[in-house]
């Protein structure tokens, strides 16, 4: 009996190997997007491909391997980090894709978010600009920077720490997102209203944004300052807080980077068209 129980006893020591999984490398992502490109895919949307496989590099350990779970736990991350739910899923779809290219469907994440209303209501860009005109109306300086950082780069409400008077004259931020250390480009405009603020509070150096005590922002208290400025506002409540800010950053810039891709996609036609005419085959 007691060899039987040291027996058991002695399973629970007993390790499963870590699933090899699949690494990823820059070099397979760009000859996944070459098959792609030869099936006839336009640049724009290789562009978007190219977008979500390098947001899922960045996200991956340090071994750079795909496993089971491995889009699980980047779409909770992404969530997290305020992306829309329609980017969301293509993203995921990329890395579907990408998977099976690559031999490797038992890796892939079925199914898509819900575009539910009850995921984040959207601020728009009017609504945007109304919060930060009530916040000038009523001197609410710290609550028009607060939403004017959040929708303006890509700053996680949990560092917010290191937004300080150094990280304002450098114009950019060190930052932690999702386990992986990025730069944020702080813009110039902003930065100038940033250590204006900083010279009118008496802050030399150090975090920026401080409670009445003296001490850095919790996420609870960035939350309810902007909450308050959307009621004064006269705007909906549940749009009052950093992940809506972000979300409205996110959805600005891949309308930018949407309109840079179509726009060069047009001069590359200009300019062929244009060569066409000099040493096409039919040209005189």
């Amino acid at each position: 009996m007691d060899t039987i129980k040291s027996a058991q006893a002695g399973k629970q020591f007993i390790s499963r190997p870590r699933e090899p999984g699949v690494i990823m490398t820059p070099a397979e992502i760009e000859r996944f997007l070459a098959a792609w490109q030869t099936k006839g895919r336009v640049k724009g949307t290789l562009e978007w491909y190219r977008r979500g496989l390098n947001q899922l590099y960045k996200a991956l350990p340090e071994d750079k391997c795909i496993r089971r779970g491995t889009l699980r736990k980047w779409r909770e991350e992404l969530i997290e980090g305020s992306y829309a739910p329609n980017t969301i899923n293509l993203f995921l779809s990329v890395a579907n894709t990408y998977l099976e290219y690559v031999g490797h469907r038992e890796y892939q994440l079925p199914g898509t978010l819900k575009k539910t209303e009850e995921l984040q209501p959207e601020l728009t860009r009017n609504e945007y600009l109304h919060l930060l005109y009530t916040a000038k109306a009523l001197g609410l300086e710290k609550q028009y920077l607060l939403v004017k950082l959040f929708a303006a780069c890509d700053v996680p409400v949990q560092e917010m720490e290191k937004v300080t008077v150094e990280a304002a004259k450098a114009g950019s931020v060190t930052v932690v997102s999702g386990g992986i250390c990025q730069h944020v480009h702080l813009p110039e405009c902003l930065c100038r209203e940033l250590l204006r603020y900083a010279d009118r509070q008496g802050i030399g150096s150090g975090p920026l944004f401080l409670t009445r005590q003296g001490k850095p922002m919790s996420r609870t208290y960035v939350t309810s300052q902007i909450t308050r400025l959307c009621s004064e506002a006269k705007l909906p409540s549940e749009k009052g807080n950093p992940r809506c800010l972000h979300r409205l950053y996110m959805s600005t810039r891949a309308g930018i980077e949407a309109n840079i891709a179509m726009l060069v996609e047009q001069a590359m036609d200009r300019q062929l068209e244009q060569e066409q005419l000099n040493v096409g085959w039919d040209a005189e």
